[in-house]
């Protein structure tokens, strides 16, 4: 009596094989009319998995791990057909060679009996290299059958967020919650130059989530600032399906798509174009992230480039400050030496302010913005404070019906206050900054006016003050040689 194993596999696009059912059921006749017992540990199934390449399938792994055991558990392994246990030949060979040889199994097929003998060894990779070419042919029948329907704007993808599949076959339609997150992305990538950094921080400290229900990271908005599907296209064939590797460009397949558009195509193309023409340098960190509220703002005025910061401590009373230097003349790449401390420039850019206050004269420039429909960022925050009201009676239906302890109720109440903390806070900032929000007949005094008063009120965080300078000035230019300032004023075109 011998003591056998199932190997069970279906693929996802086979339409004439056996289901795992059927399969089970022919093995088990086969093995008790040959006295083999199968024991239900060594039943292994995969559904849906390719046999080109052994690496991705995990329950053969598994069965290869235990057939090297010592002493091997079982005897032979049995398989409806050779092209189940594998479709790549020299895999095939290499796997049925090291059972044989250093585990004493036999692989079996039940449906493709071999004679004993080197007419039998032929017969076998007569059936592997068959099974290898079918495999392969079918690959590229599939490939030019995906292919030609990307060409007509079929989507053949996992939904991105934003969008759901309806049913099969049928185009993507807008979840419009998750299309409110898209449009946020957008805005503050193309209108409010966030990295994608400060995307991601900003999103998370609000409580939203990726398509996959995880907290947003700079690639998961990275990707879908360059994801074309947002502006109504479609775009197929990018990556490599075993490696995930990026293609070249000109194997990408983008045609107009089927679905409705969650951002307008000028949206779309600003960001591809900031995207492009961005340059950051390999290892800076993101604007909120530095010490100090004027950096990303100060200029090299021989080379443009940004004068970076870093922190200096005063001998005399330990105070921090931050020195400026000029990214490129540490590098090499600028003659000019240019630099200064961030204890004369603050009183300078204030003094800048209050002095167009008094004078209420300003030259300044519109800084064009792309329209985005249906954005209201403050209704979102107030959707997300709607839901931790949710969850927090769901913690608390929990505790009361002795689902949580009431160490886990105190833990979760906990989260959700600071969750919940963060997101009024926010709330209270833009309340603040309301009335900054340019109108078409509003003048620069005024809105320079809200800046200096809030930069003054000691109400604000660095990174708050960063972005409330950013909305009036575009860079500040200081000169070491002529020690001059000079300040670049816009105001985002209503």
């Amino acid at each position: 009596m011998k003591t056998g194993a199932l190997y069970i596999r279906v693929s996802t696009h086979m339409q004439e094989e056996l289901s795992p059912d059927a399969q089970r059921r022919l093995l088990l006749d086969y093995a008790a009319a040959n006295n083999i017992t199968i024991p239900k540990e060594y039943i292994f199934v995969e559904n849906g998995i390719s046999g080109r390449k052994a690496g991705k399938r995990p329950q053969f792994q598994r069965m290869i791990t235990l057939a090297r055991s010592v002493p091997p558990p079982f005897d032979i392994i049995l398989v409806w057909k050779f092209s189940r246990f594998a479709r790549n030949q020299e895999e095939s060979i290499v796997f049925k060679s090291l059972l044989r040889r250093e585990c004493g199994i036999d692989v079996t097929s039940v449906s493709e009996p071999l004679a004993d003998g080197p007419f039998g060894s032929l017969i076998e990779r007569i059936i592997e290299w068959m099974d290898e070419f079918y495999s392969t042919n079918l690959s590229e029948e599939v490939f030019r059958g995906m292919y030609e329907k990307a060409l007509q704007g079929g989507y053949q993808a996992r939904p991105p967020l934003g969008y759901k599949i309806p049913a099969k076959g049928e185009p993507p339609v807008i979840v419009e919650e998750e299309a409110k997150i898209v449009r946020v992305i957008f805005d503050k990538y193309v209108n409010e130059k966030k990295s994608f950094y400060d995307i991601a921080k900003f999103l998370n400290s609000c409580g939203f989530k990726t398509s996959h229900n995880k907290p947003f990271e700079t690639r998961s908005v990275e990707y879908i600032v360059q994801n074309p599907v947002y502006c109504g296209m479609i775009r197929w064939n990018r990556t490599e399906n075993e490696t995930n590797r990026i293609k070249n460009k000109d194997e990408w397949i983008i045609s107009e798509g089927r679905h409705n558009p969650i951002i307008s195509k000028d949206l779309f193309d600003a960001a591809q174009e900031r995207f492009r023409t961005t340059y950051t340098p390999k290892g800076s960190r993101p604007s909120s992230s530095y010490k100090h509220w004027l950096s990303g703002l100060i200029k090299c005025p021989a080379c443009g480039r940004t004068m970076t910061a870093k922190v200096m401590k005063r001998k005399t009373d330990g105070r921090r400050y931050v020195y400026f230097n000029c990214y490129g003349y540490a590098k090499g790449k600028c003659l000019a030496s240019n630099s200064i401390s961030s204890l004369k420039l603050e009183p300078e850019i204030l003094a800048a302010l209050k002095e167009i206050l008094d004078s209420k004269e300003t030259t300044f420039k519109y800084k064009e913005t792309v329209p985005i429909e249906e954005i209201n960022e403050q209704s979102l925050l107030e959707e997300q404070l709607n839901k931790l009201s949710l969850k927090e009676s769901r913690i608390k239906k929990a505790y009361r019906n002795g689902i949580d302890t009431l160490d886990e109720y105190r833990n979760n109440k906990e989260i959700l206050a600071k969750e919940r903390q963060a997101i009024i806070s926010k709330l209270d900032c833009m309340s603040k900054l309301k009335s900054d929000a340019p109108k078409t007949k509003q003048i620069m005094p005024p809105r320079i006016q809200n800046v200096y008063e809030l930069l003054n009120s000691g109400c604000l965080t660095d990174q708050q003050k960063n972005e409330m300078l950013k909305s009036i000035i575009e860079k500040l230019v200081y000169d070491k040689e002529s020690n001059t300032l000079d300040i670049y004023y816009h105001l985002p075109k209503a």
